[in-house]
């Protein structure tokens, strides 16, 4: 089921309005057989793949609570890390890994013929498994005190329909506290949550689809376009992904709002930023968080020698290319992303030595607009690489333009 679908149209108030009018009590189960139709509606299979992912992550999460040893916390979180992440390898990367290798063996003249796994990608995948995944590395690390004894609540965590499909991705220390409150019924989170969703559905339906045709009829023909025409059709993307990322997460936040649930601000005027990094604190925030508290600062942040620092930043965000779709374009795009980042450190110095010098004024409009505009540009660039359908599709394309 589709956001910008007549059948939500119709599914969310007739939740919003049996969760108010059943008791208390039934209202968690209520939401997770919502939340599980919701899924369905897909297809309905793939409903087990949540199922067996949520009850591995409970029973490692009480594990991990009630384990004595550091040695037996981390058997039990390589159960929950392998699951999740075996999951999304299967559904994701497996054709792209065996693609990839293809290539190299066909290369060098060596048969492989390893067949490819052809199944439709579940819709969701990467945001469910990253949300369930985070609530055991909480639990190991300790953020997060106790494991949730009520499977039918921790079930509803790893699927709550709002923000199932395309996030935001939500903490277990914020969300499921949430689930044990009473919610009452509120005018203003009724109003409140009714204009998110409408102008969530404004920037989806008005704004990204009418971009996008343009868009898909350029990059699905880009070797009969101009380097013009892709200029056009790169800017309209940048636009296009920014309103339908923001725009699922506008409606996702709405949703939950009705009901009295708060998720977290996925987008804070990302386009405003003065600068790369500060872009990168602005956009999809609960997915960049994530890879800064669990992968980021793991391998050691910056707090270790600038060679690893520089090393860690590239090796995150090609990751987080990857995440974005499994292609080496998404590993361009993420591996180009870090570069700027890095540049940004390396000509930190000399940008402060030529304000000192020249005495440069950086609160004026002028340069608080070159600075937006120029962070704009180089968010810009890299769509090159996100909207391409391929590596070589990405680099003719950047050759005509």
């Amino acid at each position: 089921m589709l956001f910008n679908s007549i059948q939500f149209v119709i599914f969310l108030p007739l939740v919003v309005i049996l969760y108010f009018v059943i008791p208390h009590r039934f209202r968690i189960y209520f939401l997770l057989v919502a939340s599980y139709y919701f899924y369905m509606c897909w297809k309905p299979e793939y409903i087990f793949l949540i199922m067996g992912s949520t009850l591995i992550d409970y029973f490692a999460g009480i594990q991990i609570e009630k384990s004595k040893t550091k040695r037996r916390k981390m058997r039990f979180l390589v159960l929950s890390i392998l699951t999740n992440l075996g999951i999304l390898f299967s559904f994701k990367y497996f054709n792209f890994i065996n693609d990839s290798l293809r290539t190299i063996f066909d290369q060098l003249n060596i048969f492989y013929n390893v067949p490819a796994f052809r199944v439709l990608l579940p819709v969701g995948i990467s945001f469910y498994t990253f949300q369930s995944l985070s609530y055991s590395i909480d639990l190991y690390r300790g953020v997060k005190k106790k494991a949730e004894r009520n499977l039918g609540l921790f079930a509803l965590y790893v699927s709550f329909f709002p923000q199932l499909v395309a996030g935001p991705i939500e903490r277990s220390t914020r969300l499921i506290p949430q689930f044990h409150e009473k919610k009452t019924l509120s005018y203003e989170n009724l109003v409140e949550g009714l204009k998110l969703i409408l102008w969530g559905m404004f920037k989806k339906l008005v704004i990204a689809d009418r971009l996008a045709i343009y868009v898909n009829t350029v990059f699905n023909n880009q070797s009969e376009h101009n380097g013009t025409s892709l200029i056009i059709a790169t800017l309209f993307f940048t636009f296009q992904v920014y309103c339908d990322f923001s725009a699922y997460s506008d409606i996702a936040i709405g949703s939950a709002r009705m009901m009295g649930y708060n998720l977290m601000i996925n987008f804070r005027r990302p386009f405003f930023s003065r600068s790369f990094s500060e872009f990168w604190k602005r956009w999809h925030i609960s997915l960049i968080t994530w890879f800064r508290d669990f992968l980021y600062i793991p391998l050691g942040g910056n707090r270790v020698p600038k060679w690893r620092w520089y090393l860690n930043i590239i090796l995150v965000w090609a990751i987080s290319g990857l995440w974005h779709g499994a292609g080496w374009n998404f590993v361009l795009w993420g591996t180009f992303s870090g570069l700027f980042l890095i540049l940004a450190v390396w000509l930190k110095p000399i940008r402060v030595k030529f304000w000192e010098v020249t005495k440069w004024n950086q609160e004026t409009k002028l340069h608080r607009a070159t600075q937006i505009l120029f962070t704009f540009f180089l968010f810009y660039f890299v769509q090159f690489f996100f909207r391409a359908n391929s590596t070589s599709d990405s680099l003719q394309i950047i050759h005509k333009v």
